[in-house]
């Protein structure tokens, strides 16, 4: 259980630290005046769909580690994933950089669908658990390349 509690807070910690890097969305002036793709969800939906992921993502990771794993492999992809996941926040809102942070996205994207892989490889929940979190960095990604495309 311990275990579940570590990766609770360093999930919730990511989110945190990426959005102490940039405040609030909704009152970022550039992110305002952004042609936003027709889709983009009202902005209540971000906060509900990330609580979500990362209950899901931390119950996955305490599962995927109860049995033998590849331990530097493991901890070396839930660290890229970590780092992705804190800095597109600046890189995108802060520095409007959405080139860099489209390929920052899609790799984050490609790395929690090897996460995916892997749940479904050993438990069909756990593939389960992984599924929000990759539908909504589909979702993420092709607001980014809107942006990208469009401003």
């Amino acid at each position: 259980m311990g275990r579940l509690i570590l990766f609770l807070l360093i999930n919730f910690g990511a989110l945190a630290l990426g959005s102490a890097m940039i405040g609030n969305p909704a009152t970022n002036e550039w992110y305002q005046a952004v042609n936003k793709a027709p889709w983009t969800p009202p902005g209540w939906v971000f906060g509900a769909a990330w609580t979500t992921i990362m209950v899901c993502f931390s119950i996955f990771l305490y599962q995927y580690t109860k049995g033998a794993v590849n331990t530097k492999e493991f901890y070396g992809l839930f660290s890229v994933q970590f780092l992705l996941n804190v800095l597109w926040n600046p890189v995108f809102f802060r520095w409007h950089y959405a080139l860099p942070a489209l390929v920052m996205i899609l790799l984050l994207t490609g790395t929690v669908a090897i996460f995916t892989v892997w749940g479904f490889r050993k438990a069909t929940l756990q593939g389960v658990l992984m599924l929000p979190y990759l539908v909504w960095l589909c979702i993420a990604t092709s607001l980014n390349a809107y942006v990208l495309l469009k401003n």
